[in-house]
This record gives structure tokens, sequence and C-alpha cells, in this order.
């Protein structure tokens, strides 16, 4: 499955809003912690992440969390991981 940059940031979002329908996306910095922002606890952190995955097909083993902390770190994780 191929995915362009934005795609994939309109995906993310609409998975972020869907386990905190508060957050408005447009107030999102993708440069600061999603978790922070969002007050992600760490089961809808996985959540998220796991949507990513069913959505994307890119697979993101547990060991590879740490590395996502902001919307651009998630980005640029999904388009490595799409093309490789």
């Amino acid at each position: 499955m191929s995915h362009d940059r934005e795609s994939l940031k309109q995906m993310a979002l609409a998975e972020l809003c869907a386990i905190a329908p508060e957050v408005a996306p447009g107030d999102i910095d993708p440069a600061r912690s999603l978790r922070q922002q969002v007050d992600l606890d760490s089961m809808d952190w996985l959540h998220f992440l796991v949507a990513l995955n069913q959505r994307t097909g890119v697979s993101i083993p547990e060991s590879h969390y740490a590395r996502l902390v902001t919307l651009d770190n998630v980005l640029d994780y999904l388009l490595r991981g799409a093309v490789s």
C-alpha cells in the first residue's frame, strides 16, 4: 500500500481523534510530543500505534515505540516502513 506524507498525516490524525475525540487536529504541533499534547495514556498510545499498523500494513515492533514521540516521528517511520 502506497501513502504520501499528507495522506499518512490525515490517517494518523483520524486515528488519534477516534481515540481522543476532544482532539482538534489543527491544534497538533507535529514537532511536539503527541502523548503530552493529547494526554494519551499508555493503552491509548498502544491502540493508536496498532491502528496505524492495521491501516498502513507497516509493522511497528514494541522496541521501536520509544522512537515515536512526535507526529513527525510517526510519519517518518511510516513512510520508511511503507517503502521498505
